[in-house]
């Protein structure tokens, strides 16, 4: 089959792929405060509520018929993530005029270190990239970082992780990624060598598996599939992806952690302290 180049104009589906548009749209647009969804989020929603069949012929035809729909324009390109791109360089000011606007703006906007005054520094790892953006936004107004680097992470990443968890002090990590035998192993190895890294730095940080775990299959009546059987690693029962956990539950369980660690009392100091200096640099800028 010819693969589709640009735009299409004048694509038709058939009936199936029509319908199929259809209830993908209608997904999109019950999460449209949370977008972009990754084909797999939409994929596990199609499983679980759309009686979609959970093969992975069936998610290949999902990806085909979404590449062709964005091209078609009867999905929108910016309701679905793909990741990929990497951009590197700067660029530089039109005028005098539009430094002097982005001044303004960023004292309009200005925050401070909302993890300042707490005992522990919270972070977020995240497995699939393609997620790190909704869990982003759902910490975002409490400034806990997300890291993502996917799949088995290098030594240059842990590594360099590891000294700003030092500089940190006391961090807690919580650490989101599927049930499976790559899953739990990447896990296992990332706590390991933060842990032998910290010794030589110094600082001490702690590694909580927030998602996904046995408990949350079970619970939340998740999709399972065996195990790869070309995967020899050591696992017990059934598989499940992250991205199988609807995305406004996962983030909903991320706020929960966060806040439940939190030293309320200390952020709201902060909020306030925000506030006042937002007020003097509007003051200082004004004429500039």
């Amino acid at each position: 089959m010819t693969r589709p180049r640009g735009f299409l104009y004048g694509w038709e589906p058939n009936d199936r792929t029509a319908g199929l548009i259809g209830t993908v749209n209608d997904i999109l647009d019950d999460n449209r405060d949370i977008l972009p969804l990754t084909l797999r989020q939409i994929f596990y929603m199609l499983v679980s509520n759309h009686a979609y069949d959970k093969t992975e012929k069936a998610y290949k035809r999902l990806c085909e018929n979404m590449n062709r729909a964005r091209r078609a324009k009867l999905v929108s390109m910016s309701s679905i993530r793909d990741d990929g791109l990497t951009q590197l360089g700067s660029r530089g000011w039109a005028s005098e005029a539009e430094l002097v606007d982005g001044f303004k703006s960023a004292a309009e906007h200005f925050t401070l270190d909302r993890q300042a005054g707490q005992d522990l520094k919270l972070f977020i790892w995240c497995e699939a990239a393609g997620m790190a953006p909704q869990l982003a936004s759902a910490v975002d107004e409490y400034q806990v970082p997300v890291y993502s680097s996917g799949g088995f992470d290098s030594v240059t990443t842990k590594h360099s992780i590891a000294r700003r968890f030092s500089r940190a002090g006391n961090a807690l990590v919580f650490h989101l990624g599927d049930h499976d035998p790559s899953g739990v192993h990447m896990f296992s190895s990332l706590d390991e060598d933060l842990q032998a890294f910290l010794e030589h730095y110094g600082g001490d940080v702690e590694m909580v598996r927030l998602a996904v775990t046995p408990e949350q299959v079970d619970r939340m009546d998740l999709p399972t599939a065996p195990p790869k059987r070309t995967d020899n690693r050591s696992f017990e029962g059934e598989t499940t992806q992250c991205e199988a956990i609807p995305p406004r539950t996962l983030r909903e369980i991320v706020r929960e952690a966060v806040r439940d660690r939190l030293d309320m009392d200390a952020y709201n100091a902060t909020l306030e302290e925000e506030i006042e200096i937002r007020e003097r640099l509007a003051e200082r800028l004004a004429d500039l």
